[in-house]
C-alpha cells in the first residue's frame, strides 16, 4: 500500500472535520463537544433522543424513496453529476446558519447524573427544536451507495500487501488478511450500532472521541483524541519518509549508481512543500485533488502489476534489508525459512507482516464522520459489507499476484520495488502527489486536535477563528512539520516504522477501541429496565439502582456476547504489544547492522 491510503481524503470533497459545519460555524475538531446550558446529559438521554431520530429517519427515507421513484441508469448518472440537492427534509439556509457547529450538543457528562430542567426549547440560544431538526436533516444527505464508495476509498491501500505475504507466506497471509478483514468488519458493525443508539438531531455525534465521551466521560475523550493526534503526527512522519525515498529514487537517475540528492535534503523538500500547503486551515477546496488521489492509487496498482515482467528491484532490497540478489525468486506456502524474509526471521517476520495487514484495514477512525453524513444511517451495514468484501478481494489478488512474481524480493511500498526507472519514476511522481495531499490533511487534523485539547482547553489559547488564533496556527504548523521530519529522519526504515504505527495506533482505532466501546455500550444499554423512564420535560431519568449491581445486570443480559467483546479487547491489546515488539526488534536490528542511519545523506533504499 501507499504509506497512507490517500483516499482518506475523499470524504465528500474535503476536510472531514468540516463535513458537519454550517456556514457561520466556528472551527470544529474531531470529537469536539459543544454546549448545553446549565446541565449534564446522561447516557439514557442520548438513547432516548437517538431512538426518536432513527424512527423519524425511517419515515423520511420512505418518503424520499417514494418521491424519487424507481432507479434507472439515466437518473443514477444524473445524480452522480448533480450538485447534491437535499430531500424534502432540507433546511432553509437561514435555519441552518442559525445553528453553530456545536449548538445542539453536550458540554459535560455524568454516568447517572440527574438532569436539570431547561428553561424551554426555544430558549436554548434562541433556536427552536424545529429549526434544530431542520438544520440537522439538511446536513444528512449521503446515500448508502455513496458511503460504500467513501469506505472503500478510506480504507483501500494495497501497496504493502506483497511485502506482507513475503513475510508470512501464502497460507498465514491469506488467513491473517481474512481474520483481520472479518474483525475490522465487526468493528465497523459495533461503531454503526453505537452510532445509531447515541446519535440524534438534538445531540449529533460527529467524531470518534464523541463515542467514548458519551459512554465513559471526558477522560476517555481526551485519551482517544490525544491518541488520534499522535497517530496523525506519526502518519505525517511516515509520509515524509516515504516520499523522501521517492524523491531520492528519482534523483538517482536510470543508472541507479549515483547517490542523487542527499537523502535528508529529499525529506526537507517534501517537508517544505507540506509546510507551505499546511497553512491552509480549511482544506475545503482540495476536494477534487482528494478524488484525484484515489484514482492515482488505482493507477499505481495497475502500474506495479505491469512492472513484474522486469523482475524485482534488487538494489532497493539490498540497501533496505541487506538481502543479496544471488538467490532465485522463491515463494512459500507457510512461514519462509531463515534468510528468506526481509522482515526478520520466523515469528518476528510473521509479526511484521501482520502489522502491515493490520495497517491495511485502518480507516474506522472516520466512520463517525461518514455515518453523520448519511440520510438513513440504518443502511450503513450495506455499505460496510460490500466495501469490506471488495477491499479484501483486492488485497488478496494484488498481494498474491505480486508475491508470486517477486517472492522474497517483494518491497514495501510496492511502487518503490519497480525495477525499471521510467515506470518507477512515474509511480513515484503519482505517489508524491497523492501523499502530499494526504500529509496536508493529516497535519491539519492532527494539529487542530492538539490545539483544542492542549493549547485551547488547558493553556487558554484563543479560538482558531480569531485573528490571534490564526497567527498561532501559522506559527505552530512549521513546528508540527519539523517534529514529524525529525521522527522520519531519525528512523529511516519504512516497513518497520509503518509496522509500529499500525500496531500502536491503527490497530487500536480499528480493533481495540471499538471492542472497548462495545463493552461499555451494551452493558449500560442492557442495564436499563422497564419502569425506568426518561422525562424530556424535566430532563431526568428515574434509575432503579446504581453501581456494580446495575453493571452486572447489564453484563448478564448478554453474557456470551459481552464476554466475546472482552476477549476481543484483550486479544487486540496482546496483538498491539506483539506488533510493537516485532517492529522495535526490526528497527534495532536495522540500526545494529548499519542498514538504517539516522539523519544521513545516504538513502535507505
Amino acid at each position: 500500500m501507499t504509506s497512507v491510503p490517500p483516499a482518506n481524503l475523499a470524504l465528500d470533497g474535503g476536510d472531514p472535520r468540516k463535513s458537519l459545519e454550517t456556514k457561520n460555524a466556528p472551527t470544529d475538531v474531531v470529537g469536539q463537544i459543544t454546549q448545553t446550558k446549565g446541565r449534564t446529559v446522561s447516557f439514557e438521554e442520548y438513547m432516548y433522543y437517538g431512538s426518536i431520530t432513527r424512527a423519524e429517519e425511517v419515515e423520511a427515507n420512505a418518503r424520499f424513496i417514494a418521491a424519487r421513484g424507481p432507479r434507472t441508469l439515466k437518473n443514477v448518472i444524473k445524480g452522480r453529476f448533480s450538485r447534491g440537492r437535499v430531500n424534502e427534509d432540507s433546511a432553509e439556509p437561514r435555519a441552518a446558519n442559525s445553528l453553530s457547529a456545536g449548538e445542539g450538543d453536550e458540554k459535560t457528562h455524568h454516568d447517572d447524573a440527574p438532569n436539570v430542567a431547561e428553561t424551554g426549547n426555544s430558549a436554548r440560544y434562541g433556536v427552536t427544536d424545529a429549526q434544530r431538526h431542520t438544520a440537522s436533516r439538511a446536513l444528512r444527505t449521503a446515500s448508502w451507495g455513496t458511503i460504500f464508495y467513501l469506505i472503500t476509498t478510506d480504507i483501500l491501500g494495497p501497496m504493502g500487501a506483497p511485502w506482507a505475504f513475503a513475510q508470512m507466506g501464502y497460507g498465514p497471509g491469506v488467513a491473517l488478511y481474512t481474520v483481520f478483514g472479518a474483525m475490522s468488519c465487526y468493528s465497523g458493525w459495533i461503531l454503526w450500532k453505537v452510532f445509531c443508539g447515541l446519535d440524534s438531531d438534538r445531540f449529533p455525534l460527529r467524531g470518534y472521541g464523541d463515542f467514548f465521551f458519551r459512554i465513559y466521560g471526558t477522560w476517555a475523550r481526551h485519551f482517544v483524541n490525544v491518541a488520534q493526534a499522535l497517530q496523525m503526527l506519526l502518519t505525517v512522519a511516515v509520509l515524509i519518509l516515504s516520499n523522501g525515498q521517492s524523491i531520492s529514487q528519482i534523483s538517482r537517475g536510470s543508472s541507479g549508481t549515483s547517490m542523487g540528492i542527499c537523502f535528508i535534503a529529499c525529506l526537507i523538500i517534501f517537508m517544505a512543500a507540506g509546510l507551505i500547503l499546511g497553512q491552509i486551515r480549511t482544506l475545503q477546496r482540495l476536494g477534487w485533488l482528494a478524488n484525484l488521489s484515489v484514482w492515482l492509487s488505482i493507477a499505481l496498482v495497475i502500474l506495479c502489476m505491469a512492472s513484474v515482467i522486469y523482475g524485482p528491484n534488487y538494489a532497493a532490497i539490498k540497501t533496505s534489508f541487506g538481502m543479496d540478489a544471488d538467490m532465485p525468486i522463491q515463494t512459500f506456502a507457510g512461514t519462509p525459512p531463515a534468510g528468506l524474509a526481509t522482515g526478520g526471521e520466523g515469528f518476528v517476520a510473521s509479526l511484521n507482516g501482520l502489522n502491515v495487514a493490520v495497517y491495511a484495514y485502518g480507516g474506522a477512525m472516520l466512520f463517525a464522520a461518514l455515518l453523520a453524513e448519511m440520510r438513513h444511517p440504518l443502511d450503513f451495514w450495506k455499505s460496510l459489507i460490500i466495501a469490506e468484501t471488495l477491499i479484501y478481494s483486492l488485497y488478496m489478488f494484488f498481494g498474491i499476484f505480486m508475491y508470486s512474481y517477486q517472492g522474497q524480493y517483494s518491497y514495501n511500498p510496492a511502487v518503490q520495488g519497480i525495477a525499471v526507472y521510467g515506470m518507477q519514476t512515474a509511480g513515484n511522481l503519482m505517489s508524491i502527489i497523492s501523499n502530499l495531499i494526504a500529509a496536508v490533511l493529516y497535519s491539519n487534523i492532527g494539529l487542530k486536535v492538539v490545539y483544542i485539547e492542549v493549547f485551547h482547553e488547558l493553556l487558554g489559547f484563543p479560538d482558531l477563528t480569531t485573528k490571534t488564533g490564526k497567527i498561532w496556527w501559522a506559527v505552530l504548523i512549521p513546528v508540527y512539520w519539523v517534529i514529524a521530519f525529525i521522527i522520519g529522519a531519525a528512523v529511516p526504515q519504512f516497513s518497520y516504522i509503518v509496522g509500529l504505527l499500525g500496531a500502536l495506533f491503527i490497530l487500536s482505532f480499528t480493533y481495540t477501541f471499538p471492542s472497548w466501546l462495545a463493552i461499555g455500550y451494551w452493558i449500560r444499554k442492557d442495564a436499563m429496565v422497564e419502569g425506568e423512564v426518561f422525562d424530556p420535560v424535566t430532563g431526568t431519568y428515574n434509575y432503579v439502582d446504581h453501581g456494580w449491581k446495575r453493571l452486572w445486570r447489564g453484563f448478564m443480559k448478554k453474557p456470551l456476547f459481552n464476554a466475546f467483546n472482552m476477549f476481543y479487547f484483550l486479544g487486540a491489546l496482546v496483538t498491539c504489544a506483539l506488533g510493537c515488539y516485532s517492529s522495535i526488534e526490526g528497527l534495532i536490528g536495522a540500526f545494529q547492522n548499519d542498514i538504517a542511519t539516522s539523519l544521513s545523506c545516504t538513502p535507505p533504499l
